[in-house]
């Protein structure tokens, strides 16, 4: 698959859903705008809960159903948020820090070679709440956009040629944001190891970029709906005040981990600050 187009965006995922509720306001934006949008999901979310009942639960379909379930949904939530291209890579949800390097990294260096983006979207290196998979996809990510732009890269199989990502952004939750999803979600924790993990919101000096996505919001919600059988967590959105509301979907906020056309301490209000017509047109 070659995308074309004068600019080109891909996100980098590691679950069904995590595309609406962390990057649809910027998807749905700059999809609207005539930006080719990509969306890479590492895994169909199989261990996720079915209508709030976990996955041993007697009313859970299993894991084998819920992932063809979850992959229609975010198909659906793609495509409510003008996402040109999807691709599922088929790792095993709630295991991707166990997926070797030498099989994580070419898969997502396969996906930038046939996408060629510009800019690259995906979680910080704390997975948000310390999310395993999120941390995982993180470091496996920011290794693949090294290995993208190596021609000798290639890991004994042809992974297409090279291409270099100008921009990288992890996800960067200020204190409003996190404020708003905890009063939606309670507290957010992962326990790995027995040790109990929790969101950290970025402080406000180091956000780089700051996208106003309020117009957007009515589609991101549209999106988040399409996976319907998390109906049941994602309700209780509904019930939010409107500065809750556009504290979560009005404004998407991101930490430039590194850029190869501009660095100014100055706060961008545009992924594509830096890349011009000239730099951007199709290769």
């Amino acid at each position: 698959m070659q995308v074309t187009g004068a600019r080109r965006l891909m996100v980098v995922t590691a679950h069904p859903d995590d595309e609406s509720l962390g990057f649809g306001g910027v998807l749905a934006r700059y999809s609207s705008e005539g930006v080719e949008t990509v969306l890479v999901t590492a895994t169909r979310g199989e261990r996720g809960r079915y209508f709030g009942h976990p996955v041993d639960s007697a009313d859970h379909p299993g894991r084998a159903a819920l992932s063809s379930i979850r992959e229609r949904e975010l198909r659906a939530a793609a495509s409510t948020l003008g996402v040109r291209h999807v691709a599922v890579l088929d790792y095993e949800d709630q295991g991707l820090d166990h997926v070797p390097v030498s099989d994580g990294v070419p898969a997502i260096v396969e996906q930038i070679r046939r996408a060629r983006p510009h800019v690259v979207l995906t979680f910080a290196p704390d997975g948000a709440y310390g999310h395993t998979d999120h941390i995982a996809l993180s470091q496996l990510t920011t290794a693949a956009i090294v290995a993208a732009a190596d021609a000798a890269y290639d890991a004994g199989r042809d992974l297409g040629p090279p291409h270099a990502v100008s921009k990288l952004y992890y996800l960067a939750w200020g204190e409003r944001a996190w404020a708003a999803y905890q009063a939606a979600f309670k507290k957010l924790v992962f326990v790995v190891d027995g040790v109990e993990r929790q969101a950290t919101p970025w402080p406000e000096w180091a956000i780089t970029t700051v996208i106003d996505t309020r117009e957007w919001w009515p589609t991101v919600w549209r999106a988040v709906s399409c996976h319907e059988c998390q109906v049941g967590t994602y309700a209780v959105l509904k019930s939010l005040n409107p500065d809750q509301h556009e504290a979560l979907w009005g404004w998407q906020s991101f930490y430039r981990a590194f850029s190869l056309v501009n660095v100014t301490r100055q706060r961008e209000s545009d992924l594509f600050e830096g890349i011009d017509d000239a730099f951007a047109s199709p290769k």
